[in-house]
């Protein structure tokens, strides 16, 4: 009897969930279908969440301490799904992520991610790497925790770290303009940096992948071991938790730029889940652009 794949939950790239609206999602998971608009047409689908249809759910955020707090993640295990955790730890900057808690009290949150559902199952992002002037006319960067992030990640049993180097939209020059200035480094700066963080990276047995940056891939030097990343991999999945999930390629992120991640179903929303860390290189829609806008 042939058996068919589960599908895999996003939860989610468009919004922190863990961080703001467990109460919403745990509400829908209960009624077992939550209903998703799609955010280029607005139009909507009914996406069935019962343990019948999904395999895992990936979790991504900047501050599990609600999440943790609740005991969502017990709640959701004893119904039968498989977690994951994308869990996206930068240095310290009230500039950069207004609304993240002190650096202290996420890397104890990774601590209790680890002790609780297995290192296996929580991933380190520490993205994007940010370069800015402030008011002053020196460049800054928000690489100045990394090592510090890295070392605790290491004694967590994290094997690997994913980033990326900022994209430049349009809308967030509107939100910063009045503060700081971002700015782009060159690609050979880019590849120092990348194996700089490699080298601090290695002897804590922590891997180093790029999240859409398949034009520094081609840079690198031989023996690098830095390599292409998928914040949601089947394979990964199937290898840690058994069953079947697809494994085809998400087609519908950023593919072209390197973006290896599977198919899975992202049930947020920018418009009915806006994020209040208001971070301000977000691509999404944070809080303090919908209230700018009202």
């Amino acid at each position: 009897m042939k058996v068919e794949p589960k599908q895999i939950l996003s939860v989610s790239r468009r919004t922190d969930i863990p961080a703001f609206y467990m109460a919403w999602f745990m509400d829908h998971v209960a009624r077992g279908v939550i209903d998703v608009v799609n955010p280029f047409n607005q139009q909507v689908r009914q996406v069935t969440v019962t343990p019948e249809r999904v395999h895992t759910m990936v979790f991504w955020s900047k501050n599990f301490g609600p999440y943790l707090a609740g005991r969502y993640g017990e709640q959701l295990q004893a119904m039968g799904y498989h977690l994951v955790f994308n869990f996206t730890i930068n240095s310290r900057s009230p500039i950069l992520e207004p609304g993240v808690p002190d650096l202290g009290q996420r890397l104890g949150q990774l601590h209790q991610l680890c002790c609780r559902f297995g290192s296996a199952s929580v991933q380190w992002r520490f993205d994007p790497i940010c370069h800015f002037t402030t008011q002053s006319g020196n460049i800054e960067t928000n690489l100045d925790d990394f090592e510090t992030i890295a070392a605790a990640a290491g004694e967590c049993g994290i094997s690997t770290c994913t980033t990326s180097f900022m994209d430049h939209y349009r809308k967030i020059e509107r939100r910063t303009r009045d503060r700081i200035v971002f700015v782009e480094p060159s690609p050979t700066e880019q590849i120092k940096i990348l194996l700089k963080m490699e080298q601090v990276l290695s002897p804590l047995g922590i891997g180093l992948a790029l999240c859409c940056e398949k034009n520094l891939l081609g840079r690198l030097p031989a023996g690098s071991t830095i390599k292409a990343g998928a914040c949601i991999s089947g394979r990964r999945i199937m290898a840690d938790h058994g069953g079947k999930v697809s494994q085809r390629q998400d087609t519908g992120q950023r593919k072209t730029s390197g973006c290896a991640c599977t198919v899975s179903v992202d049930v947020g929303s920018y418009s009915l889940h806006p994020c209040h860390h208001n971070c301000l290189f977000c691509y999404a829609n944070p809080a303090c652009d919908r209230r700018r806008h009202q």
